[in-house]
């Protein structure tokens, strides 16, 4: 009776890893897309209009936070694909909770990365579309609509790396540990 239980108790902890690492690839590899998304649609983000006989150009390059989010972006899409193989190496060796917690807290920069990123393009965004009457900066959008809608979209893609990095985090937080063995 006692081999049947630490049988049963092994292969719920087989199950449980197993679990685990498929997660935490799947997560990992929406996270490469949403984060290779966003710098992508940023980084091809360009218009041109001529108002009143001026020409105007906007382009993602003109504006720092949006340099900065597609940089993060690519940092964070760059170590979700470099962090897969340590995933998978850490958890077949059964590595110990140091290797995990090291993971954890590179999860936790590259979150805290594109959280700054995001939140500052949503900033200049927001700028972008609606102006600042207090300092006399007008709004861009209703002139170059196409060059916003696309700075949008890959804001939104970077939320939602963002989120995916959450959940990763929270994931390499709570690895499981190994169950006991009688």
């Amino acid at each position: 009776m006692a081999s049947n239980l630490s049988k049963m108790e092994l292969n719920s902890s087989q199950k449980t890893k197993r679990l685990f690492v498929v997660t935490q690839v799947l997560i990992r590899l929406a996270a490469f897309g949403a984060s290779l998304a966003a710098a992508l649609i940023m980084a091809t983000t360009k218009e041109r209009k001529t108002i009143y006989g001026f020409e105007m150009v906007a382009k993602y390059t003109y504006s720092s936070a949006f340099r900065f989010l597609v940089g993060a972006n690519t940092a964070a899409c760059a170590y979700s694909l470099v962090s897969l193989p340590f995933v998978l190496m850490f958890t077949a060796k059964g590595s110990g909770q140091r290797c995990f917690f090291c993971l954890f807290l590179l999860d936790l920069m590259v979150m805290g990365l594109l959280t700054a990123a995001s939140s500052a393009a949503t900033a200049i965004g927001f700028v972008g579309k609606y102006g600042n009457s207090h300092t006399g900066w007008g709004e861009i959008c209703s002139y170059v609509g196409h060059y916003c809608d696309k700075t949008t979209y890959s804001v939104v893609c970077s939320y939602a790396a963002l989120v995916l990095f959450f959940f990763i985090t929270i994931l390499s937080a709570t690895k499981p540990k190994p169950s006991p063995v009688p």
